[in-house]
């Protein structure tokens, strides 16, 4: 069965920027900047992305380019018993696929909203009151499901079942040549609004002033690295899938660089927008700007319509936001789901048809569990082991058995061999010494705290069941599949 391939290099890097640039650039980016010494976060962000980022990208693209497969075929070439590790990034992959829907959920919601601005005054409450019901619910006891939020989760499965459904070129590709564009151009019409409005100026001054005592300050280093390895989309498996339907000369290199470039080019763009939106509210409430800041979900869905509600022509500028949102959200979700497809189709020989209906069937049906009154907490309680935990230890794992057993010099040859321009030593030191011991560090940081503190406030059994208890179990099946496999490749043979 020949491989699929993608129909343009265009289309290609669009998809993997698609991939890259999440709801996290939008939301995450600005806030890591500005809590870590603003401009000055610029420079370790800068030095994560050109030791970490481009390496690990080069990488990625390089394993599956060359091994044609997805991560746990790509990984069972590379050697038998390391199968498993591509199965644990295709889990990885499965659980951010039906959490992540949620909140494309929520923004296509809010799109509709933005239009009257329905959620009143007092967003704050309407949002976990009104919109997201949230009572005295916890990770365990989700209440019923609501279905003003479950149909809009159903909208965003359909868009990006008909992505994977049609294709590689014709679906995921087209999808992505219409969908980054419009998002580059949203973000740039809204920003060329927002810089003009009062307060604007003193946001970006916020964002921007560095702070360069905070430089010597591990933690920042710290974040730097951590937000380069959660905006990239690398060490759960689809990178290397998208790669693995790249044509036989193709730049890696280039197209490595390109798509780092532009995803760090993008969050800064999006810290412009976000912080001139923040200046322009704490100006129109006389309040400092450390008073209206926010992260994440609460930024998004609170803060932000609180701005909306202040601006000059809201029913113009809400819209542009959350149609950015969504966006941002599905260009993302569709590889994530591309990543679980094609290592299923490379595994059970099954046609794309078949495992996009069976893979986005079971993953919507798992997604409604947070389309609940307790979806928001069952969220934020996987997405912070997932990310913190699984995640990290799957781009550490990786790393060490790529640079140590595999060779980091072989990569380097040959992507320099198929790519316009060379990648230096450099590369080598990256992937073997310094970006494992930036994970080591990082992860080694979160485990002791979150062994000693917990997280969030969740019940220690909440705690073992979704959060350590997920994370084993994806690990356990990982392993038995491999075992399985090689059963099944002796009996072959």
């Amino acid at each position: 069965m020949k491989r699929e391939q993608w129909g343009s290099r265009t289309g290609f890097i669009l998809a993997a920027v698609g991939s890259a640039i999440g709801l996290g650039n939008i939301w995450r980016f600005p806030y890591m900047a500005y809590e870590n010494g603003g401009g000055a976060f610029f420079i370790p962000y800068l030095f994560a992305m050109l030791t970490a980022g481009i390496p690990f990208m080069i990488m990625e693209f390089s394993l599956g380019h060359k091994l044609r497969g997805a991560a746990p075929r790509a990984f069972a070439k590379v050697g038998a018993k390391f199968e498993w590790l591509g199965w644990f990034q295709v889990s990885i992959a499965s659980v951010i696929a039906v959490y992540y829907v949620a909140i494309i959920g929520w923004a296509i919601s809010y799109l509709g909203y933005s239009f009257t601005q329905n959620w009143g005054s007092d967003t704050n409450a309407f949002f976990f009151g009104e919109y997201l019901k949230l009572g005295d619910n916890t990770p365990t006891q989700l209440g019923s499901l609501q279905f003003h939020i479950a149909i809009p989760m159903a909208i965003a499965w359909a868009i990006t079942f008909a992505a994977i459904f049609t294709g590689v070129k014709g679906g995921i590709e087209r999808a992505s040549k219409i969908m980054m564009p419009l998002l580059f151009l949203l973000v740039l019409v809204l920003i060329s609004r927002v810089v003009f409005l009062p307060g604007a100026l003193d946001g970006l001054n916020y964002l921007f002033q560095p702070d360069f005592s905070k430089i010597l300050d591990a933690k920042v280093w710290s974040a730097a690295y951590g937000q380069i390895f959660f905006t990239l989309s690398v060490g759960f498996a689809i990178m290397i899938a998208y790669s693995s339907y790249l044509p036989e000369k193709s730049d890696i290199n280039n197209n490595a660089f390109m798509t780092v470039l532009i995803n760090c080019g993008f969050s800064i763009t999006a810290g412009v927008l976000i912080f001139g939106v923040l200046g322009y509210m704490a100006q129109e409430q006389a309040k400092p700007l450390t008073e209206v800041v926010s992260a994440g979900v609460g930024l998004a869905f609170v803060t932000i319509p609180a701005a909306i509600n202040l601006l000059p022509a809201p029913y113009i500028l809400g819209p542009l936001f959350f149609l950015a949102l969504v966006v941002a959200g599905l260009s993302s979700h569709i590889s994530i789901l591309e990543a679980v497809t094609s290592a299923i189709i490379d595994k059970l020989h099954w046609s794309r048809k078949k495992a996009a209906t069976v893979v986005c069937g079971i993953g919507f049906v798992v997604s409604m569990a947070f389309a609940t009154n307790g979806g928001l907490l069952l969220l934020d309680l996987i997405d912070y082991f997932i990310n913190n935990v699984a995640l990290l230890t799957s781009c550490l794992i990786e790393l060490l058995i790529i640079g140590w057993l595999f060779k980091a010099a072989d990569v380097r040859s040959y992507t320099n061999n198929i790519s316009e321009f060379s990648v230096g030593k450099w590369f080598e030191i990256c992937i073997r010494f310094l970006s494992p011991a930036m994970l080591a560090v990082i992860l080694g940081t979160n485990l002791v705290n979150t062994f000693n503190e917990g997280y969030g406030g969740y019940a220690v059994s909440d705690l073992m069941l979704l959060g350590w208890g997920l994370v084993a179990a994806m690990f356990v099946l990982a392993v038995i599949i491999n075992l399985a496999s090689k059963t099944h490749t002796h009996q072959e043979a």
